[in-house]
């Protein structure tokens, strides 16, 4: 489905975080995180950033690496930076 749930998968795995534990620390049902883990669902937006902050509070460097992964395909150029403040 997602790159939200490939990158959260990728990211529990690797630092060793299990779906209880971030189930529990965002304060959601374990069902959710296993919908998410398994691309089953897509987490909404707001999902997304409750994810960020319940990994921030597991593992600093994991919610680091999720929001890395799940924006990887978004990059800034300098150049890209410097057209857009000229326009404004």
């Amino acid at each position: 489905m997602g790159k939200a749930g490939r990158a959260l998968r990728e990211v529990m795995q690797q630092y060793g975080i299990n779906q209880n534990k971030l189930a529990t620390t965002m304060g959601v049902g374990c069902s959710k995180i296993h919908y998410w883990f398994n691309e089953t669902q897509d987490p909404v937006a707001e999902s997304v950033a409750d994810i960020v902050v319940a990994l921030e509070k597991i593992n600093r460097q994991a919610a680091r690496d999720f929001v890395r992964l799940y924006l990887s395909d978004i990059t800034f150029e300098e150049d890209d930076r410097s057209d857009e403040e000229s326009t404004d």
